[in-house]
């Protein structure tokens, strides 16, 4: 008798952990103490969460709510960007381009770095966590550049 396809393994991923972390910490704080800690407890939580699809899951599910946090930062800062641009005239630099400059090319660095990243493991398995995590790391970074540029 053949086996039976494996049955998913349920990934507990609770971002409340990195909620929490940050509104302990702020964005002045200890920032990158907050970072991978909901990816932790994911892969402590889950059943196969230290196998390296587990990790992979538990680091992209982080990685994706970092996203999230990132996207709405940035349409905070780009619809205060729009108003200032608005208020100082056309003799400045637009903020509004600037913003939109910076995140195209903190995107590509993003892209690059983490590609870097995934050709250091050659052929080896533990690529898809190294990228996840580079993508996880990059991305908390950048939505924290962008929420310390929201005016308080």
């Amino acid at each position: 008798m053949l086996a039976g396809p494996v049955a998913a393994q349920e990934r507990v991923f609770d971002a409340s952990v990195a909620e929490a972390c940050l509104e302990s910490v702020g964005v002045s704080g200890a920032f990158e103490d907050c970072v991978g800690q909901a990816a932790e407890r994911c892969m402590d939580e889950t059943d196969g969460g230290q196998t390296t699809a587990g990790m992979s899951q538990c680091l992209q599910a982080e990685a994706q709510w970092w996203d999230t946090v990132l996207n709405a930062t940035y349409g905070e800062l780009l619809a205060f960007s729009k108003e200032a641009d608005a208020a100082n005239g056309v003799e400045v630099p637009s903020q509004e381009t600037a913003l939109r400059d910076m995140q195209r090319a903190w995107i590509g660095y993003r892209d690059a770095k983490c590609g870097f990243e995934r050709s250091q493991w050659g052929r080896g398995s533990g690529a898809g966590p190294a990228v996840a995590a580079c993508l996880m790391e990059e991305t908390a970074q950048q939505a924290r550049v962008l929420k310390s540029a929201l005016p308080e």
